[in-house]
């Protein structure tokens, strides 16, 4: 896991303009077969908290998850490590909202799309939409979180707003908070209630046979 870390550090190095040798170099010695795009550090959190309750090892399997830091970088990191760089398999996910940027990044470093999954709106969202609002306020009370949730909600600008809608808002509103919760409401899932891009994107990392 350490060395798969330092390759996403050198990734995203290389991204900000420095040399890609090390990244490079990594990718060989770690045979990384596959990059998976994610936005950002929630979306990892959730993907790699699936992998390890379903028993995945991605390192292993040369799968090294990247957030990019917002969906507006997936053309530069498409280049860098799809058909025009390293060469490697990309898969990833997607909001809705995005997706236009997605399409056009992959049609333009010709990478096929097949590895992508969309979320309606985001992945939070689909998390919150899987569980239920009640079920995410047991994690949060298990958290020490509800009584912060509970003032939120009595705030006027969140009158009237479907309450997964103000979960979702609510998740994004203290640094940090969407990174743990990312990690703690997979953790929450019931095996058979995985949101769809998030269960299709594990079933598409399966190691090629």
């Amino acid at each position: 896991m350490t060395d798969m870390r330092a390759f996403r550090d050198a990734v995203g190095d290389w991204a900000a303009g420095s040399p890609g040798g090390p990244a490079s170099e990594l990718a060989v010695r770690l045979r990384v077969r596959t990059a998976v795009l994610l936005e950002g550090p929630s979306d990892l959190a959730a993907v790699e908290t699936l992998a390890a309750r379903y028993g995945r090892d991605l390192p292993a399997e040369g799968v090294c998850v990247i957030p990019m830091g917002g969906a507006m970088n997936v053309g530069r990191y498409a280049t860098l490590l799809g058909p025009p760089g390293l060469g490697l398999r990309l898969a990833g996910l997607c909001d809705v909202g995005e997706q236009r940027f997605y399409d056009r990044a992959l049609e333009g470093v010709g990478a096929p799309r097949r590895g992508f999954f969309t979320c309606a709106t985001d992945l939070e969202d689909e998390l919150i939409r899987a569980l239920g609002v009640a079920r995410v306020e047991e994690v949060l009370r298990a958290e020490g979180d509800l009584p912060a949730w509970h003032t939120f909600v009595r705030q006027p600008a969140q009158h009237g707003r479907p309450p997964h809608h103000q979960m979702r808002r609510f998740l994004g509103t203290k640094k940090g908070r969407k990174i743990r919760y990312g990690h703690l409401l997979v953790e929450a899932l019931e095996p058979g209630n995985v949101p769809a891009p998030l269960h299709d994107l594990l079933a598409h990392l399966q190691p090629e046979r």
